[in-house]
């Protein structure tokens, strides 16, 4: 079998290829915005800052060896949220 001339289906795939880089670099970008009201709300928890003094509490406590824990308490809390997931 003789081939003369350029193979026309291998421009085509080229071709196709070309096509294919222009579209990737136009796809845009991911973004996320947050309101302002979301911002506002994330800054005023004032739960989150009495929440991190108390962890910062009792890590030193455990570090320490100071730290004692209530199992009636931890018993009461497990049964609590147990019994009133529905």
């Amino acid at each position: 079998m003789k081939i003369q001339g350029p193979n026309p289906f291998i421009n085509a795939y080229r071709n196709q290829q070309q096509k294919q880089i222009v579209k990737k670099s136009e796809q845009p970008k991911d973004q996320l915005d947050i309101s302002t009201k979301a911002k506002q709300l994330q800054s005023q928890d004032v739960s989150s800052i009495e929440r991190s003094k108390r962890v910062t509490k009792i890590k030193q406590l455990v570090q320490s060896g100071e730290y004692k824990i209530d199992y009636q308490q931890t018993a009461q809390k497990m049964i609590d949220f147990w019994t009133n997931q529905k």
